[in-house]
């Protein structure tokens, strides 16, 4: 399973159906009482900034979808009650947002209350006018504001079916897509063979949600839950740790996006890459954190790493099979300065990631409000910042099927101020996706630093160590660096 822009995803044209999901309790009176249930930390900051946003005319959108293959002649009506167990399932796809008494509430209709109504969208003979259709489509239907939250539906040919779910982020993380993928397929195939099937239980993410307010709402900037953040801050007082590269912003404003991916690693690349890091005794992405470091540094940044690096919050059973925003996202400071080899860069990372990881329980967006509260009025980061995150797709729920099913997660933003990248390692190799403001000074930046990555990590499976520069000279530099043959992969089956 991988990660990259819908874009460039190669869809096989045909007739696009949607199911449009309705409750009676909207058309008759309403959720009732949303004051029995709060948004989590982070959907109550995603739902206030789409607010002021939109009061000032200057609105700001996210979506974060997955697509998926159905082989053989698709069952719409299995498929359809397939969509709709997983709303019923799953409590916060079930959610209506609105502001109460200060605070964003949340309150769940019914299951029994829902229903699907298909609709025929249009019949599409040529794959690039559907690949610019679905993209208008999940720019225009997700509202953080309008419930419902998501949309559903399908390409349908003769032989086949593209399956996609776009979600607003306030319901779900990257990590659901592959939750998402695993039960509507699941539960499609069963009502196929006319057999009931049994899901493992998904606590509510409204549960999760309701645990930790109580745990966090009542802390202030005093108690020592918060002495890792202010350490990391130190006496600048920074709470966003910058990103170290040109970007060619301007405070203040933000940007068009620029959504590319790319492959670093092969599958027997990534292979010798991961011996290699367990080798000195450390993990693949710290292998990954390391070489980025590295290449930022190459390029002109600090010795010293600092960064934002999100970390799941669903633990090792309670919440593996939930839908929702299980994310915290900490500080990670590790010493990658000039003349350190692979395991001394590695053995950096580790502490630095062991350390982080003993204050996972603050909040990120407590910790924002508490220790920044001038920054956290604002609807967006004060400046380009450093952020990392990895994902082993082989480890999600349902990867054993992920050949066949050919599940992919894309995410899209409407405007940034700086870049984020993820990294995905599947039975494929090592990708990376990333989203970063268009500007001319960027789109060099990143491409070369894409390059150096790419030239690091192979230079590390072949040699076992930072053997050769990863800086790029004018002459090297690159226009782009290695795509990923996405559509290889949708093909592929």
């Amino acid at each position: 399973m991988q990660q990259f822009p819908l874009e460039m995803h190669h869809v096989a044209p045909g007739r696009v159906v949607e199911w449009r999901l309705r409750s009676s309790a909207v058309e008759a009176e309403g959720p009732g009482d949303p004051a029995s249930r709060k948004a989590s930390f982070n959907q109550d900051k995603h739902f206030t900034v789409a607010e002021e946003s939109r009061a000032a005319d200057d609105p700001v959108a996210s979506w974060v979808a997955v697509t998926f293959e159905v082989t053989g002649p698709l069952d719409e009506r299995a498929l359809a009650q397939a969509l709709l167990s997983f709303v019923q399932r799953h409590e916060v796809l079930r959610c209506a947002f609105r502001r109460l008494a200060g605070e964003v509430a949340c309150e769940p209709f019914a299951p029994a209350t829902l229903t699907l109504d298909p609709e025929h969208v249009e019949t599409f003979e040529d794959a690039d006018e559907l690949s610019d259709f679905l993209v208008e489509r999940f720019k225009r239907s997700i509202d953080t504001l309008s419930w419902p939250l998501f949309i559903m539906g399908a390409v349908v040919r003769e032989d086949s079916a593209t399956v996609y779910l776009a979600f607003d982020h306030i319901v779900c993380d990257g990590m659901s897509m592959p939750i998402v993928a695993r039960e509507v397929l699941t539960a499609y195939e069963g009502l196929c063979r006319g057999e009931a099937v049994e899901l493992p239980p998904a606590p509510s993410y409204l549960d999760f949600a309701e645990e930790q307010r109580r745990r966090y709402l009542s802390i202030d900037a005093r108690d020592g839950r918060l002495d890792y953040w202010k350490a990391f801050m130190g006496p600048a007082g920074e709470f966003f740790p910058r990103f170290p590269l040109d970007l060619g912003v301007e405070p203040g404003r933000m940007y068009p996006i620029v959504n590319e991916a790319s492959m670093l690693l092969d599958a027997g690349e990534a292979e010798v890459f991961e011996k290699t890091c367990l080798a000195v005794g450390g993990k693949p992405f710290m292998g990954v954190l390391g070489s980025v470091a590295v290449c930022l540094r190459e390029a002109g940044g600090p010795g010293v790493y600092r960064g934002f690096m999100p970390v799941s919050e669903r633990g090792r059973s309670t919440w593996t099979n939930s839908v929702g925003w299980f994310v915290n996202t900490l500080p990670i400071e590790f010493d990658a300065s000039p003349g350190r080899d692979f395991a001394q860069v590695m053995a950096s990372v580790r502490a630095g990631f062991s350390e982080m990881m003993t204050h996972l329980d603050v909040p990120f967006v407590r910790a924002w409000e508490l220790l920044a509260p001038e920054e956290f009025a604002a609807r967006s980061w004060p400046y380009p910042v450093n952020f990392f995150s990895y994902i082993d797709m082989r480890k999600c729920p349902g990867a054993e099927r992920h050949d066949e099913w050919r599940p992919t997660t894309h995410v899209w933003s409407a405007r940034a101020n700086g870049a984020c990248s993820w990294f995905q390692r599947d039975t494929d190799g090592l990708h990376m996706n990333s989203i970063y403001v268009d500007t001319p000074a960027a789109r060099r930046t990143m491409g070369d630093f894409q390059e150096a990555l790419r030239l690091t990590v192979q230079e590390i499976a072949r040699s076992g160590g930072f053997r050769r520069p990863v800086a790029l000279t004018p002459q090297r530099r690159p226009v782009r660096g290695t795509p990923l043959d996405v559509a290889a992969f949708a093909r592929r089956g």
